[in-house]
């Protein structure tokens, strides 16, 4: 039977709105009688296990009580109402460094936070020379933390929360902080400590990541649990709470989202469906409009985000003021630095879209595997063509919505180039093993 050594009973936190600092002080001495304040709730009636081994992800929006329930479950703050037992040695990387004093020497504070979390000066002896060699801040050590860049404050930070040697380790986005090596050396620590069969906690807004190291998922949206399950299914249904398809009141599934004509299942546009760039590069010489456009998974819902390996769509629908012959519809994939990676269009297709005359429409879909890997990518739609023999640019929209690529598996480069790797070994003697 499994050991539970995380138990979260019908948690509740509140907080106190006020509209006037002098209604804050009034309450706090109590003079009135009248409520002054408005109810907040971070959290309600949220409960969960942690057996022990285990690593459970928290997925949800901003605002859904992620940090909150860690921050309860650390004794970072009190719940409002509900229970937390915890049986086991806490270690967290909530906000990086929180615990230290800027006027002591990063050796000082490593001694600092080990004393807080528990150890003894013997313990942290011990563990001294792993912290050094994971931070490799160098001579900066001696030197107080105020002077520090922030780069050598999160690798300091990193260093000591995850090398103290706890049985519970709670992260909440902590796992992609300073350079690129130092990043990967923060992933080995993480698998290290999973293969250790210790129990995490895992809080990030990276779906790969939770994908590749969860073995559950718990679902939160405003403070209420809507579900625990596999990576999976929690990524799909996170995937209709990022465009409002759930309510977070139910935890059943509302409007699938399916596309059906030029429109959802429920009426209104597609787009309305996306989580659009709210400083999207949108112009044109107005003879043609995109006037709708959505990212489709290979459930048929529409969305932001797309697993690696699966099949998916990208539709869009043009709208016509005046004859526009052989009208180019294309798309194209940036990375988060901006870099167009892949794109096509109707002409690179040899598809023929014909004439079209004032009032008519056009709905192209661009349906492919998606074979990149995890990660951001940046949307761009565009609707152009010759006219009079000079190219002219009808519609275009640069980065109108993003792609969350959530991937298990990656690969070097942009692009996973689907190796089958196969190994043979042979003894000494020549005979195969």
């Amino acid at each position: 039977m499994a050991e539970t050594v995380i138990k979260v009973e019908h948690l509740d936190k509140m907080y106190k709105l006020y509209d006037h600092k002098r209604h804050r002080i009034i309450d706090a001495l109590g003079l009135s009688k009248k409520k002054l304040y408005r109810e907040h709730y971070a959290l309600r009636d949220v409960s969960l296990n942690v057996d022990k081994g285990e690593t459970v992800g928290i997925i949800g929006t901003n605002g859904s009580g992620k940090s909150t329930i860690l921050k309860i479950i650390t004794g970072v703050l009190s719940p409002t109402d509900g229970n937390v037992e915890i049986n086991g040695r806490i270690s967290a990387l909530l906000e990086l460094g929180a615990g230290f004093n800027m006027e002591f020497t990063g050796l000082e504070n490593i001694y600092l936070n080990g004393t807080m979390i528990g150890f003894s000066k013997a313990e942290i002896d011990e563990r001294l020379q792993d912290i050094l060699d994971f931070a490799d801040i160098g001579e900066f050590i001696d030197q107080k933390v105020k002077t520090y860049s922030s780069g050598m404050f999160v690798r300091l930070a990193f260093a000591v929360a995850i090398n103290i040697d706890p049985e519970i380790l709670i992260v909440d986005e902590a796992l992609s902080v300073g350079d690129v090596f130092f990043q990967n050396k923060c992933y080995h620590k993480f698998e290290e400590f999973k293969a250790n069969g210790k129990t995490i906690i895992f809080v990030s807004h990276d779906l790969s990541s939770i994908n590749k190291y969860c073995d559950r998922v718990v679902l939160l949206d405003k403070g209420v649990k809507l579900a625990e399950g596999t990576p999976k299914d929690m990524i799909d249904m996170y995937k209709k709470v990022l465009v409002h398809q759930i309510d977070s009141d139910r935890s059943d599934l509302l409007d699938s989202g399916n596309v059906t004509g030029t429109a959802g299942k429920n009426g209104g546009l597609w787009k309305d469906k996306m989580v659009l760039s709210p400083s999207a590069d949108v112009y044109g010489s107005g003879l043609a409009d995109i006037v709708d456009f959505c990212c489709i998974d290979n459930s048929g819902i529409i969305t932001n985000t797309i697993i690696k390996g699966d099949t998916f769509t990208v539709k869009v629908r043009v709208a016509f003021h005046a004859t526009v012959n052989e009208p180019i519809v294309a798309l194209s994939f940036k990375n988060r630095y901006g870099v167009e990676i892949t794109g096509t269009n109707t002409m690179f297709e040899k598809l023929s879209t014909g004439t079209e005359q004032d009032g008519d429409e056009l709905i192209v879909t661009f349906t492919q595997e998606m074979t990149l890997q995890g990660g951001e990518y940046l949307i761009s739609l565009g609707c152009t063509g010759y006219r009079e023999g000079e190219f002219t640019v009808y519609s275009r929209m640069y980065d109108v919505f993003n792609i969350t690529v959530v991937s298990s598996h990656d690969t070097v480069g942009y692009y996973d180039c689907g190796s089958e790797v196969v190994i043979e070994k042979k003894e000494k003697n020549g005979r195969e093993k």
